[in-house]
């Protein structure tokens, strides 16, 4: 059986930490990614962190022709998903390209999929098709689709409708849907992490960003939550880990598995002010902030129950919040601009 693994939106975050757990773990990833949110210069940066030749493809997942000359120069037996747009504000804004690139992004990748035999997929889904949480730890029996607050997180829901009926339609696809919660951190050697383009919609990145100083103050949206310091909950997991989970999740396309669905978090909940005191103690520097109303559509708190990814994938988070601080620190100041810091010795 070919290793061969397309990687959709590879050159991103979450993207290209996995393809490094790929490349450990004895696959050949192969990306392809338009870099509308990424940059090439990642592709360098994993070559001298894996040691081997990385092949991509600049292609966009809504070019049939593309993918379709793509597929037919490999034998690939599976594919993960993960471009996709993802700004939640930007969503709003414009809901009708977020529907069309995630959407149509997607089903246009599995009618290619099929067209060339390959029927085994990861999907980038989210901890956001939850909506409001109607019960914490969220687990994966909680309904989704309800009370939703963005077009990014509607995309996520639909996109797991579109591949639950193809699964159903077809016993011979087989589909594992993993829904993230808030991805931070960055890779051990500080040379691939987190560079959102224009104002990042996360925390860690804008808490980062405020401790290198291209960012004057933190907003901290809502302080009258009810929590243990009134700001809101969440459940952040270090980008490592989740790109394990990608490798986990691998195995159990192997045993064709049919459609599986898993929360990939840590099951413990974090606080905005938690976050912040631990980059203090990571970094050094203070990281100044503001306490601001509550954004709409924010809810008090939103952590995982990950048990049924420890059962049945044998994966479980292992990375805490102070090493996710360190590691977002460490690729932070190495990199205050991203990957536009031009190397040492250069101006």
């Amino acid at each position: 059986m070919s290793k061969e693994v397309l990687v959709t939106g590879g050159a991103g975050f979450i993207g290209s930490h996995t393809v490094i757990q790929l490349t450990q773990a004895g696959y050949t990833p192969i990306i392809v990614d338009n870099f509308s949110n990424s940059s090439p210069v990642c592709l360098t940066r994993l070559e001298e962190i894996t040691g081997q030749k990385i092949k991509y493809y600049e292609a966009d997942i809504l070019d049939t022709p593309a993918l379709s000359e793509i597929f037919k120069k490999h034998d690939f037996q599976f594919v993960i998903h993960f471009a996709a747009l993802k700004a939640v504000g930007e969503s709003v804004s414009v809901p009708l390209k977020y529907y069309k690139v995630n959407v149509g992004g997607t089903v246009n990748l599995v009618e290619v999929m099929s067209q060339y035999g390959c029927k085994n997929l990861i999907f980038s889904s989210s901890a956001t098709v939850y909506g409001a949480p109607q019960y914490l730890p969220l687990d994966e029996v909680h309904p989704t689709g309800v009370g939703i607050t963005n077009p990014y997180g509607q995309t996520k829901h639909v996109n797991e409708c579109v591949l639950r009926d193809l699964a159903k339609s077809d016993s011979e696809w087989n589909i594992v849907l993993l829904r993230y919660f808030n991805p931070v951190g960055a890779h051990k050697s500080g040379m691939i992490g987190e560079d959102p383009k224009d104002i990042p919609n996360n925390l860690m990145p804008y808490v980062s960003q405020t401790a290198i100083g291209r960012r004057e103050c933190l907003s901290v949206f809502g302080s009258d939550y009810d929590t243990p310091d009134g700001t809101g909950v969440r459940d952040y997991i270090h980008v490592v880990d989740l790109a394990e989970g990608h490798v986990k999740a691998l195995n159990k396309l192997e045993e064709s598995c049919g459609l599986k669905v898993y929360n990939l978090g840590t099951g413990n909940g974090y606080s905005v002010l938690d976050i912040v005191n631990a980059f203090s103690k990571a970094s050094g520097k203070e990281v100044p902030y503001k306490l601001v109303g509550r954004r709409a559509g924010d809810v008090a708190s939103c952590y995982s129950d990950p048990a049924l990814a420890k059962t049945e994938l044998n994966w479980v988070a292992e990375r805490g919040l102070d090493e996710m601080c360190e590691d977002a620190w460490h690729w932070q100041s190495k990199n205050p601009n991203g990957f536009e810091t031009p190397p040492p010795g250069k101006l």
